[in-house]
């Protein structure tokens, strides 16, 4: 293979994702982020969908980023115009090939082919490259999907795209098709994998190995339903499993994927290759004793390659070797019966059914050391108001080096307020970001106590600590402070 190129589909196949809308800046904030990435093209929208989404598309394309900026397009002249109103190099013109899409339109072949070809002569004529795709081309006659192909090409469209728009591709049948389209088609292919049997990275491997030069991908795999070729486990497979030149710095990934994972709100699996926050934490004790001898020996790549660092956590399944590694990273330490004691209450912990956080880590080990600590940042008092016609607004008295500061914000809830006062306070002091919340219930009814976990960051740092009240929101200020003490230390 030669260099692979690498369209992202975040900003319009990605935002796709139920729930997720992104606005203007944000999604130029995306966009700078993909072009340092080493992105070939970015397709920054649906210009027909609104005019903000055109003025976001144009801000994008009128950045001078490296990057050729594309916009979605169907086969009809003001798709077009509106393309060329958001000043893009290129489009990515859309147009059914199986009989179930094009039935879908109320027009026979015939005439979505005569519609194509208007399209792509429109498009030439006024200086844009043509990205030809195939909607739901998996499930179309090959030979019809051969002709439309061979006819864009006759037309100067650039380049031809096969979507696997729901996703039933195996990679057999993925080589095959590739294998007869590079016999046939001469332009470029490219492959638009969508992951409803999750087989999207499987299959765009298999499409680039026979035949095509160009991937979709979205990052953390975004996307409508089950979501796209996700762009990190594409990447990192050509790169490292392949050795393949992809011009992709996959050392930027992870930074991508979680600001790409705040952005929208869409979580990312903690077990996802790559970029999930278990792909290189380790907690098992004859894990962390193999990497701790040799990092390969349950690793396949070096964590920094993606931008990771390794994680040794404790919790019911550690051995000695995993809280030494812990302890020594949080700068105590313990002789050999100082280790046993503290693992044995870990190991209790975690018999009990609870995550051991760095937070219950450090407590424990404060304690069977006989360290005395006063936190540096205490609550005094929290007052949260909203309802349906109130904007949540909560304002919050922390006695930080014992000193009294007061802080208020809103929010779009009330945790979400009382966590935006806690965080505008704390900002005057440290540099401290919350990277990631998560909640879970521990006892039934509307009474129940929950359980906060939260991930601060600062200076590059991590720190897991967790808040256990009948209140959420007590329990998630009470979690947060217990990190930013914990990162002042």
């Amino acid at each position: 293979m030669d260099k692979i190129r690498f369209l992202d589909t975040t900003l319009r196949d990605g935002e796709q994702t139920p729930g997720v809308s992104l606005i203007g800046e944000e999604k130029l904030l995306i966009a700078k982020n993909l072009d340092e990435l080493g992105v070939d093209i970015i397709e920054a929208g649906s210009a027909v969908v609104s005019k903000g989404e055109r003025e976001g598309i144009k801000r994008i394309a009128d950045e001078g980023l490296n990057a050729e900026i594309c916009t979605y397009a169907r086969p009809l002249q003001k798709d077009i115009d509106y393309a060329l109103e958001c000043n893009v190099d290129s489009i990515h013109l859309v147009v059914p090939v199986s009989d179930l899409h094009i039935r879908k339109t109320n027009k026979n072949e015939d005439e979505i082919r005569k519609m194509t070809a208007k399209a792509i002569q429109y498009a030439n004529d006024h200086g844009l490259i043509v990205e030809l795709s195939g909607e739901d081309a998996s499930r179309a006659n090959l030979d019809y999907l051969i002709d439309v192909f061979k006819e864009g090409e006759e037309l100067k469209a650039n380049r031809a795209c096969l979507c696997d728009t729901v996703g039933i591709l195996t990679p057999e049948r993925t080589k095959e098709i590739f294998s007869r389209l590079s016999t046939d088609v001469k332009i470029p292919l490219s492959i638009h994998a969508h992951d409803d049997f999750g087989l999207a990275t499987a299959n765009s491997i298999t499409a680039l190995r026979n035949g095509a030069s160009e991937v979709h991908v979205a990052v953390n795999g975004l996307g409508e339903r089950a979501g796209n070729a996700s762009l990190e486990e594409v990447a990192a497979t050509l790169k490292f499993l392949y050795d393949q030149e992809i011009g992709i710095k996959t050392e930027l990934l992870y930074k991508l994927s979680r600001m790409v994972s705040r952005l929208t709100g869409v979580v990312v699996p903690p077990n996802k290759s790559m970029i999930g926050g278990n792909a290189f934490t380790h907690e098992a004790g004859i894990h962390v004793h193999g990497i701790a001898t040799d990092p390969s020996t349950y690793e396949p790549i070096k964590p920094e390659m993606v931008g990771r660092k390794r994680k040794i956590i404790v919790g019911k399944h550690a051995g000695r070797t995993s809280v030494a590694i812990a302890l020594k990273d949080f700068g105590f330490d313990a002789n050999s019966e100082q280790v046993d004691e503290i693992l044995r209450k870990i190991k209790e912990i975690g018999d009990k059914g609870k995550k051991v956080t760095d937070g219950d880590l450090l407590a424990i080990t404060e304690n069977v050391l006989s360290i005395e600590r006063e936190p540096m940042v205490k609550l005094v008092e929290y007052n949260v108001v909203s309802g349906s016609n109130v904007t949540p607004t909560a304002s919050i008295r922390l006695s930080i080096d014992k000193k009294d500061i007061i802080g208020a914000d809103v929010g779009i809830g009330p945790v979400d307020a009382a966590i935006n006062a806690l965080k505008k306070i704390i900002s005057d002091v440290t540099d401290i970001a919350l990277d990631e919340y998560h909640v879970d219930a521990i006892s039934g009814g509307t009474d129940a106590l929950v359980d906060v976990d939260v991930k601060l960051i600062k200076d590059g740092r991590s720190i897991s600590t967790s808040g256990v009240d009948v209140d959420i929101i007590r329990a998630s200020i009470e979690a947060v402070i217990a990190g930013v003490n914990r990162l002042l230390e």
